[in-house]
């Protein structure tokens, strides 16, 4: 008895069923085609007696050069949409490791070293950034003075208004662990809002996705995005 080999389905068969994905460029040709074909057919079968108006197919020859201008502008966006990703993902890789300066209010002393900041979005005759330890007391005020718009760097050394002194009369720094800020800004002797604490971070790692795009990943204040970060340090 003869026995008959079974092979799987040749390639052609599975084109044929799962069809393959077809370009911009492809897309275009097609819809181009398909306009001329039915151009054609409408020229040919039109009546003798009553032809179609020049204007006619002169509009419908406009309206395929805007669809196929429209695809052509849409392929270049989404060039240049990816060609920003890699150059954001780029850029966020090398931010990994360096210390950034992000919206927040909260502060860590290590070694009697904070950093902390503000951002301003218009002058104040007055800034100052009113330190408090983890149960809510304030233990210090640094006074910053006059300030123009923009983004101000602030290191503390944790030295506490009123603070101990040492045998050689040096002060005491508080505790190093968890602070918090609030920012106190006053133009013309009246309070201004158009200012944001600024607290210090570092960027520990990058995560990127064609759906969310970059995100960086800092340990206290959680995944950003590079818009949210304010300085690089």
């Amino acid at each position: 008895m003869a026995i008959t080999a079974t092979t799987g389905p040749s390639s052609d068969l599975l084109n044929a069923v799962n069809g393959k994905k077809k370009s911009a460029a492809d897309e275009v040709k097609d819809a181009t085609d398909k306009f001329m074909t039915l151009l054609v057919t409408q020229l040919k079968n039109q009546d003798p007696l009553n032809p179609m108006d020049n204007a006619q197919i002169t509009s419908q020859l406009a309206q395929l050069s805007t669809v196929t201008g429209v695809n052509k502008l849409n392929d270049t966006l989404e060039s240049l949409k990816d060609s920003y990703r890699s150059s954001e993902a780029l850029s966020a890789t090398n931010m990994i490791g360096r210390g950034v300066l992000i919206e927040g209010s909260d502060m860590t002393l290590q070694k009697s070293q904070g950093l902390l900041g503000v951002e301003l979005d218009s002058p104040a005759d007055s800034v100052k950034l009113v330190i408090s330890d983890s149960s809510g007391r304030e233990v210090h005020t640094i006074d910053l003075g006059a300030q123009q718009a923009g983004i101000v760097p602030v290191a503390w050394d944790g030295i506490a208004t009123g603070a101990k002194l040492d045998a050689d009369g040096a002060p005491i720094p508080v505790p190093d662990g968890s602070y918090s800020f609030r920012v106190v800004a006053t133009r013309g002797g009246d309070p201004i809002t158009d200012v944001r604490p600024l607290q210090f971070d570092s960027v520990a790692s990058v995560t990127t996705s064609s759906k969310d795009g970059v995100k960086l990943n800092l340990p206290y204040k959680g995944t950003v995005t590079m818009a949210d970060i304010k300085q690089i340090l």
